[in-house]
């Protein structure tokens, strides 16, 4: 049994880095075998199909997105911050997640819907109780924090893969996040 559990982890292990290198139309579970050192039909076993293992690798990662950055509404600047260090330091979860949305994957991620759908009562419930402008929409926030968030990471078109000087404009970067979220998140009352 351990070794059906160690050999799993090694499949998803192999599996993040194909899929976030390939995509899920490019990914070959010939060399996600080869890299988790096991039979190619064991995955088939394990999980059925090529697209099944993508979502569960996927999900799992979200999953770990979410245990490890809190959503705070009532610090929607901070939030945005922590988002883009994760971002930063896991590039290979980003490029996962924008191949799912590339690839149009119509699956429903039952926990990310859940986790957003959270994420916008709690913007709700701060705009009713007056910690966030009520200028924009709880979705409208959330994606324009999510974009900012994210922008600047080396998978983003924009991001500072290109920057030589990327390391030094993390501080920057960090705060004129803040920055603008904290403006976003104020809105201009009418």
């Amino acid at each position: 049994m351990r070794n059906a559990e160690a050999t799993k982890e090694r499949i998803l292990e192999a599996a993040l880095e194909e899929f976030s290198s390939y995509g899920i139309a490019g990914a070959r579970v010939d060399r996600i075998a080869k890299n988790a050192g096991c039979n190619k039909n064991l995955i088939y076993v394990y999980f059925e199909n090529k697209e099944t293992l993508f979502t569960t690798v996927l999900e799992k990662h979200l999953t770990r997105v979410y245990e490890e950055n809190p959503f705070t509404p009532e610090d929607l600047p901070g939030y945005a911050v922590k988002v883009f260090d994760w971002a930063m330091t896991h590039p290979h979860i980003v490029r996962l997640m924008t191949w799912h949305s590339l690839e149009q994957k119509t699956d429903n991620l039952t926990e990310r819907t859940s986790v957003r759908d959270k994420k916008l009562q709690a913007i709700m419930d701060a705009q009713n109780n007056g910690l966030i402008g009520t200028t924009f929409t709880p979705g409208f926030l959330m994606t324009a924090i999510m974009a900012l968030a994210t922008a600047w990471t080396p998978t983003h078109p924009f991001g500072t893969s290109h920057d030589p000087d990327a390391e030094n404009h993390s501080r920057e970067t960090r705060e004129a996040i803040a920055r603008a979220v904290s403006l976003i998140s104020k809105g201009e009352e009418s």
